[in-house]
């Protein structure tokens, strides 16, 4: 049986100087988890309109179940302005007030929870209140929970945050957040430091750090894995990270070894770094291409 994922969080369009892309990076795990063969369900929110019903189409083309996606009348669908001058370094304006702000607790999402092997969320799904409680509950009813913190200033909190470190057995976060965190925790601003830190005082079993064109490093049980990265022509950086998370989590349901786990996971990030937008349609052939 495909192993169950459970992902919370937004759903909405890129809007690129070339066109309105689909993404969020809940979606674009949910999407990445779907093409590598996993089960997945997406817990979000969309607007009753256009835009909303264009970004569900798109979503149900992959053929993914769409049962836990609720739709708000009084808010509209998301959208997020992105400025992609410099490719390696995509800088975002979301809007606020959206359909994604406003998930409410639903029984199914409660017993897809309990069901599942994995449950991913991050900070950004829960810049509102509403969503924050909803998130908060499922944590109580989640197995594996995997935090991608995702942090899109200015929407993120750090009394949230350490409330949420509180539910994480997996943390990922990349190189700027590793500064973020320190700083805000006040350790040394290198990846030892901090994870020792944060594995003294947090339930986190394994603390991912992903390094950009370095690579990515995992932190288990005192030992640090290094995996340099791939080598490859960027077109964009949107959806990296998720696709990284998406083949991260994968390789961990297969009972991959650490060193397994890197060298997938950045394999499939640095796919999607030569593909335009968050959530492209692929082939398990495709990422194998990168060497």
């Amino acid at each position: 049986m495909a192993h169950k994922v459970i992902v919370f969080g937004e759903m909405l369009w890129d809007c690129l100087p070339s066109g309105a892309k689909p993404g969020g990076a809940p979606m674009n795990v949910a999407l990445n988890l779907h093409q590598l063969g996993i089960d997945t369900r997406l817990i979000s929110a969309i607007g009753n309109d256009e835009d909303g019903e264009k970004l569900l189409s798109y979503y149900k083309s992959f053929g993914i179940s769409e049962d836990l996606i609720q739709i708000t009348p009084d808010h509209a669908t998301s959208q997020v302005l992105v400025d992609s001058s410099d490719p390696e370094n995509i800088k975002y304006t979301i809007l606020p007030e959206v359909a994604w702000d406003y998930i409410t607790i639903k029984e199914e999402a409660k017993t897809a929870a309990k069901s599942s092997d994995a449950f991913v969320f991050g900070t950004l799904g829960v810049r509102n209140k509403t969503s924050l409680q909803t998130l908060l509950e499922l944590l109580h009813h989640a197995n594996l929970k995997v935090f991608d913190a995702n942090l899109r200033p200015p929407f993120y909190d750090f009394e949230i945050i350490e409330t949420l470190l509180g539910f994480t057995d997996i943390l990922k976060i990349n190189e700027d957040e590793l500064e973020i965190f320190a700083d805000y925790f006040n350790t040394d601003p290198e990846p030892k430091s901090l994870c020792q830190f944060l594995d003294k005082n947090f339930p986190i079993d394994i603390i991912c750090i992903t390094l950009g064109s370095k690579g990515a490093l995992i932190y288990q049980n005192g030992s640090i894995f290094h995996h340099k990265g791939y080598k490859i022509q960027v077109k964009d950086t949107i959806g990296a990270g998720d696709a990284f998370l998406s083949g991260f989590i994968w390789s961990l349901l297969e009972k991959k070894s650490p060193e397994q786990i890197l060298d997938f996971a950045c394999k499939i990030g640095a796919y999607m770094a030569t593909q335009e937008g968050g959530a492209p349609k692929y082939k398990r052939s495709d990422i194998e291409k990168i060497t």
